[in-house]
């Protein structure tokens, strides 16, 4: 018996692989490339438009990489050109590149992009309530937990919390039960029983702020912008930040002084860039009054 034959496959990323050349065509935008931090573009042909844009602390070698993976064939073959912006070190980079992909939207970047519904958690009558980025300033207010795209992937975490520290899901707002009667978890042993008196309510409150405090969000800790400053040689960029937000680089401080604007808004990338050099003292600071 004849054994049918087997359709053909009409996945594109199969089909990518399948038909993957090294593309010669772009080796003479990277002989073009330096050793150096930096931000890179990949345009495509249609109105030059900005297919992917990536970071790295050499982007001679990153780029290459890309050149080296049969997984992005697709985004290869529809690159014409690669553009290239140098910085001073790692955190300017990491910088351009989020305020980049925010402002072009390129075709293959998938994080870093705006969002639209920016969500924290904080405590309100000892239970954690969401709160967003438009209705309260995240980077003044204390007591803000974690950073979430939406309301939805918030309580989400504070269930594996829940999860994690044996919490109960009706003392933290996310199930209603009758007065004095025991939740589910309490009875399949995955609540600590606060609910039903085995544990006290307090108790349980400390073991909520505890895992919180892991994922606190620090408040800006500075009157006014700063200039951070990075060295390359004899080459300095100051990047101009103010209350988490990246307002740009210049590279004297009299032009600094220019960019001391209002921040736009609480900015999640810029804070989870900026966060540990900042608050560790690693990077080199200078108060713009």
């Amino acid at each position: 018996m004849t054994r049918p034959r087997r359709a053909h496959t009409t996945r594109p990323e199969l089909d990518s692989l399948s038909i993957y050349e090294y593309p010669t065509h772009l080796r003479e935008a990277i002989d073009a490339l330096p050793s150096t931090p930096g931000v890179y573009t990949f345009h495509g042909a249609e109105g030059d438009l900005p297919l992917y844009i990536g970071k790295s602390v050499n982007l001679r070698n990153r780029v290459l990489s890309h050149l080296r993976t049969v997984d992005e064939a697709r985004m290869l073959r529809q690159t014409q050109r690669i553009s290239h912006i140098c910085t001073t070190g790692e955190i300017g980079a990491l910088l351009l590149e989020a305020s980049m992909i925010k402002q072009q939207h390129p075709l293959f970047n998938q994080k870093l992009r705006r969002t639209k519904q920016l969500c924290s958690l904080r405590m309100f009558a000892n239970k954690p309530e969401v709160v967003y980025s438009k209705e309260v300033n995240f980077a003044s207010t204390p007591g803000l937990y974690g950073l979430y795209a939406s309301r939805h992937s918030a309580l989400e975490h504070l269930r594996n919390i829940a999860d994690e520290q044996r919490l109960c899901l009706s003392l933290l707002g996310l199930e209603k039960i009758k007065p004095g009667q025991a939740c589910f978890r309490a009875m399949i042993n995955r609540c600590g029983g606060a609910c039903r008196g085995d544990e006290a309510q307090d108790e349980h409150l400390q073991r909520l702020l505890a895992a919180l405090e892991d994922i606190k969000i620090s408040c800006w800790p500075y009157p006014s912008a700063i200039g951070l400053i990075e060295r390359l040689g004899a080459e300095v960029q100051i990047h101009v930040i103010a209350h988490w937000c990246y307002l740009g680089t210049v590279s004297e401080i009299s032009q600094a002084q220019t960019l001391d604007r209002q921040a736009p808004g609480f900015d999640a990338d810029g804070y989870k860039i900026l966060c540990k050099p900042i608050l560790s003292g690693s990077a080199e600071i200078v108060l713009l009054d």
